[in-house]
């Protein structure tokens, strides 16, 4: 799982730093399937994930959507909620037996106060996972399906609910949605893509679910990010010494 995480693994707050903060929240526990919450409500506070995993999703036309994160144990979700007059911006659904932790707005100031330091960790957490969206849309904006795949597929090896064994990823039938809403493709897409890693070696069949070699993702997505953009660079610097010339 080391070559996976060298490419991008999102920071979590420790056991320590949710145990310090469950002074300052609320804890829930959310069946499969319950809405959390709604785009457009009022929010207050943050959420952190303690259990399970929480899919945020925006809502579009013809009953699609577009899944814009996950939130897994120890990071967090519903941040818009501390920003005055916050409203949410996507859907917050529960997978299986989740758990989590809401600070208010007004417990999360007194958690500044009395806890500084654990206080800017879960600063620092929410930062990061800000991040990690800007990744997200560079993404979007620059990769093709199949490299979308493969982040997708490396976001979710970060989560044991998906993985085998510490290096294979399986994928039901029941979370094809999921990816396709993940990588704002189609059905059609992202099965096509997944039976070009089953023929280049990274995934195999196992009658209707696909076996992910998460260690051969992590270069194709190096690669994908950063070795297509070297011609790029090198197009422009000879473009400039003309230009001097």
């Amino acid at each position: 799982m080391d070559d996976v995480a060298s490419v991008r693994r999102t920071p979590r707050l420790s056991l320590s730093e949710r145990i310090a903060a469950t002074q300052f929240g609320a804890k829930a526990h959310w069946p499969g399937g319950f809405e959390v919450y709604r785009s457009g409500t009022a929010a207050d506070g943050v959420f952190i994930v303690l259990h399970g995993h929480v899919v945020l999703r925006s809502p579009m036309k013809g009953g699609r959507g577009f899944v814009s994160g996950i939130a897994m144990p120890g990071e967090t979700f519903g941040a818009e909620g501390l920003a005055p007059h916050g409203c949410y911006v996507t859907d917050a659904k529960a997978a299986d037996g989740v758990e989590t932790l809401h600070p208010g707005r007004e417990q999360f100031r007194a958690f500044l106060r009395e806890q500084p330091a654990h206080a800017i960790s879960l600063i620092g957490q929410i930062m990061a996972e800000r991040s990690n969206l800007l990744e997200r849309l560079q993404e979007l904006a620059s990769l093709n399906v199949e490299d979308r795949l493969v982040s997708v597929l490396i976001r979710l090896s970060e989560d044991t609910g998906f993985m085998v064994d510490d290096a294979t990823l399986k994928l039901d039938p029941s979370h094809h949605r999921l990816l396709c809403e993940m990588v704002g493709a189609t059905r059609e897409s992202i099965a096509l893509a997944l039976s070009r890693m089953v023929n280049g070696g990274v995934a195999t069949r196992a009658g209707t679910c696909f076996v992910i070699d998460t260690q051969q993702l992590a270069t194709r997505l190096r690669a994908s990010r950063y070795d297509e953009q070297a011609p790029l660079q090198v197009a422009k610097e000879s473009a400039q010494a003309q230009a001097r010339t």
